[in-house]
């Protein structure tokens, strides 16, 4: 899939997502029009029921909107079949979650090259992408290692990895601290700012506000709507004054 080279990284237009709960219709999405560009590093907040991650969902073509369009670089996949969101997930998208969802009896490599067995990359390749990736997020040294015997914040920086083997022009995070610390959070979002800065775009779930700052923009929704939208006006002294409060 080539970006169009005036395209948002994604591009939504009056979304809306409707789900049937016997004979009620439950409105998860009510109209969102929402651009996210090049480069950028997006936090989307809101409480439960606000929208939040079924917005999620759809970004990360996991699910199709009722309505609306969604474009991403510049494709309008909103109407594609399971098939080929499920092309566009594995080329186009990396996943990290909460949960991290490593397979408990497979090394950190082995974790990592999973993603590219699903695209026909040789044993070889595999190899040495995975090993770059671990490299890059601080665990060239545990590439042997299970999850067993690592940390949390070790086993996310596996996740991450995983989600960029496949060199992704999105990566969506979903809770990603949610099961950390208040260090390894910050050290685990600086892995996040870092790819940022990279040119990686970035979107992340959460429901905490400092974890949010670590971004440059943050959207709020409420209601199945974006309630506010904001630049993060100085994230590295937001990240510094983070690092003082968990370190007391």
């Amino acid at each position: 899939m080539a970006p169009s080279s005036s395209a948002g990284v994604v591009d939504t237009h009056g979304i809306e997502k409707i789900y049937s709960m016997g004979d009620v219709k439950v409105h998860a999405l009510r109209g969102v029009s929402l651009r996210i560009d090049p480069g950028e590093f997006i936090a989307v907040m809101g409480v439960s029921g606000s929208g939040k991650s079924t917005f999620m969902n759809l970004v990360g073509c996991l699910d199709r909107p009722s309505a609306g369009t969604y474009l991403l670089n510049g494709n309008d996949v909103s109407r594609f079949s399971r098939d080929q969101l499920a092309g566009v997930r594995g080329k186009e998208i990396g996943f990290v979650f909460q949960g991290f969802n490593l397979l408990p009896r497979t090394s950190a490599l082995e974790n990592v090259e999973l993603p590219m067995l699903y695209q026909g990359v040789s044993g070889k390749e595999r190899h040495k992408r995975a090993s770059e990736a671990l490299a890059r997020v601080g665990l060239g040294d545990r590439l042997d290692h299970t999850p067993a015997q690592l940390s949390g914040g070790q086993q996310q920086r596996v996740a991450i990895a995983r989600a960029l083997v496949n060199r992704p022009t999105l990566l969506l995070a979903d809770e990603p601290t949610g099961n950390l610390d208040s260090q390894t959070s910050i050290e685990v979002m600086s892995i996040f700012q870092e790819l940022n800065d990279q040119g990686l775009t970035v979107m992340l779930v959460t429901h905490e506000a400092d974890i949010a700052d670590h971004a440059r923009r943050v959207v709020v929704f409420k209601d199945g709507a974006v309630l506010s939208d904001r630049t993060v006006q100085n994230r590295r002294i937001a990240r510094l004054q983070l690092a003082r409060e968990a370190t007391g």
